[in-house]
């Protein structure tokens, strides 16, 4: 856990209100490479400086923050008075409703989310009540709460014995699939196409889905390369493997299935066969020769 909380404030619902802190869900480790921009003469590193105009190169604590009002008229805009601006519901998250946990699609997910614990043995016993009682109740629930500036929609969730807050976009904020309509129209497909669909997302169904196992392959082959080439080693690019394509849809379904089925369940299971209207044509070809049978 992080040393240090981002926030802290309370959780109020009705009349209740208990003390809490909130901890980044997500952290920095296993994060991709940094790479520097550097001179293509020297290879000396870019610098960024912060410049006056009238006095040059200024240090961070000599850069306070203002709103222009006017072309070249600032208010100075002090980290006081912001605190003070922050009444005490500004510090707190306010619960507004509950909801079901399918109510709430995922596309509103801004992205960053926190783990609220209580803070310090007051809240405890009341943050312990409302995690078991949406637990139980299969419940979560959409708030408001003043961070980094500005005021945020939440969502919390039991997860794992803690509540999670997750910031959300505003409606306003998301596009509607109704702005893409166009370029997506519905087209008619055929029992068997969808049959077969199905069957594919059967056979590639995890049983029991474990998160851990993604990483952050190109970091990793990044890293490699790096190494190689700070020992001086020579690198060399993999060939590609290509892949032979299917252009048609039934066949390319079939292939699939074919393909992770006997990897899924051991033995090889029946198909359905294409219709007859779109198995390819084998009019003006051959056919192979059948054996004759043994007398």
């Amino acid at each position: 856990m992080a040393a240090r909380s981002s926030w802290k404030g309370y959780l109020k619902f009705s009349l209740v209100s208990l003390p809490v802190k909130a901890y980044p869900a997500s952290t920095s480790e296993g994060g991709g490479i940094r790479l520097n921009q550097l001179h293509v003469d020297c290879n000396s590193r870019i610098q960024y400086k912060k410049t006056c105009p009238v006095h040059g190169e200024v240090s961070n604590d000599a850069i306070v923050s203002g709103y222009e009002y006017a072309k070249g008229q600032y208010v100075i805009v002090d980290t006081d008075e912001l605190e003070k601006l922050r009444t005490e519901d500004d510090k707190a998250i306010q619960i507004d409703t509950f909801i079901s946990l399918e109510t709430l699609d995922p596309v509103y997910y801004a992205g960053k989310s926190y783990y609220l614990v209580p803070d310090g043995p007051v809240g405890q016993k009341a943050y312990s009540v409302l995690y078991q009682a949406m637990a139980d109740e299969q419940r979560q629930a959409i708030g408001q709460v003043v961070m980094h500036g500005r005021e945020q929609v939440v969502v919390l969730r039991p997860l794992g014995g803690l509540l999670n807050m997750t910031v959300l976009n505003l409606d306003n904020q998301v596009t509607k699939p109704a702005a893409f309509v166009e370029e997506a129209p519905k087209v008619d497909a055929s029992a068997e196409e969808v049959k077969l669909a199905k069957t594919l997302i059967g056979a590639a169904t995890a049983k029991k889905f474990d998160f851990s196992k993604y990483k952050d392959v190109y970091t990793e082959k990044l890293t490699r390369m790096i190494e190689a080439k700070v020992a001086g080693e020579e690198i060399v690019t993999p060939p590609v493997e290509h892949h032979a394509q299917v252009i048609n849809l039934m066949d390319a379904l079939r292939q699939s299935v074919e393909k992770l089925r006997p990897a899924a369940t051991g033995k090889k299971e029946a198909v359905p066969k294409p219709p007859k209207k779109m198995a390819s044509s084998t009019k003006g070809r051959a056919g192979p020769a059948r054996k004759k049978k043994s007398s």
